[in-house]
């Protein structure tokens, strides 16, 4: 039996799965609000309690953190939470514990998704030699890299989300005075992210807003893009559109420094939230803008994860095939 998990700065996934050969197969799956715990080792004992299951027929555990992974340890970055794979092995009695960085884990996903668990933006022509490569925002902003060697796709973590943005208008430009007056530096995460949409919301507007979204409220970001996919607030619309532009340059960059020929892949709580943005063709538009490599890009599949559980289920993989 497998125990993966996918450590978030919002929500943790804890789950129980069985080896298969192609792909693992989940028999328990809960959610848990990461910070309504102190430790993992409590949250998974919680979890094994309420699942009747036992550590001795855990064979092998994997879980995927939100931040750089050094020395079998993470210390989480939106979070004040530090784990460590031998401490949760040895409080566990566990036999083997992974840890890899979030989107580390996500990216072990990724060639084993049905069709039916993405959507497409762009077809593309995926070269089998190439290398994929995959985004995601939700709470912060993650990327990874899948070198394909020999055929066969290995990840591998970054914490590319934490580089400086780089603004491509005035009205961008804008944004990185106020962020960097805000923070010090303007980094990508800042705007492509929850609190991105947040930052981006207080630029925005130039006038209150007319959809009165609490920016204070942990709903404020999902308010803001329902506000203006029903277009109630004109600068909610604009916030929607910074981001989605944003996220596609950004998604751009990282297909360009990954040479991602065999696809992109956006994954995270977000995109799936806001397809019907993300397809009307100003994210597009931002990811192809690179010349001279433009066509390169235009030829590259880019397709949204819609499992919501992706992150969980490449621990899992990652335990099956290691």
């Amino acid at each position: 039996m497998i125990l993966a998990g996918d450590i978030g700065g919002t929500k943790t996934l804890l789950g129980l799965f069985d080896s298969a050969p192609a792909r693992p197969r989940p028999t328990l799956v809960r959610s848990f609000g990461t910070l309504d715990y102190d430790d993992l080792e409590t949250m998974i004992a919680t979890f094994l309690k309420d699942g009747h299951a036992m550590p001795p027929g855990i064979e092998t555990a994997c879980f995927g953190a939100a931040g750089p992974v050094i020395d079998e340890a993470v210390q989480l970055t939106n979070v004040p939470w530090r784990v460590d794979a031998r401490r949760v092995k040895s409080t566990l009695g566990f036999g083997r514990v992974a840890l890899l960085n979030d989107l580390e884990a996500m990216a072990y996903a990724v060639p084993v998704l049905h069709e039916s668990e993405v959507h497409v933006l762009q077809d593309g022509e995926a070269l089998g030699h190439g290398n994929m490569a995959l985004i995601a925002a939700g709470t912060g902003l993650g990327q990874a890299l899948l070198h394909n060697v020999d055929g066969r796709f290995v990840p591998s973590p970054s914490e590319a989300g934490h580089a400086d943005f780089a603004a491509r208008t005035e009205r961008e430009i804008t944004l990185v005075r106020d962020l960097t007056r805000r923070y010090g530096r303007a980094d990508v995460e800042h705007v492509v992210s929850g609190r991105g949409l947040v930052n981006i919301h207080r630029v925005a507007h130039q006038h209150p807003c007319r959809a009165e979204v609490d920016l204070e409220s942990p709903e404020a970001p999902a308010a803001i893009s329902t506000a203006a996919s029903e277009r109630r607030c004109p600068g909610c619309v604009e916030t929607l559109d910074l981001f989605v532009e944003a996220y596609g340059a950004e998604a751009g960059n990282l297909a360009l420094r990954t040479v991602a020929t065999g696809g992109v892949y956006v994954g995270g709580g977000i995109a799936p939230q806001i397809i019907e943005s993300l397809a009307a063709g100003k994210f597009l538009s931002a990811f192809r803008s690179k010349p001279p490599f433009t066509p390169m890009l235009d030829a590259m599949p880019v397709n949204v994860i819609l499992n919501a559980d992706a992150g969980l289920l490449g621990a899992a993989h990652f335990c099956s095939i290691t």
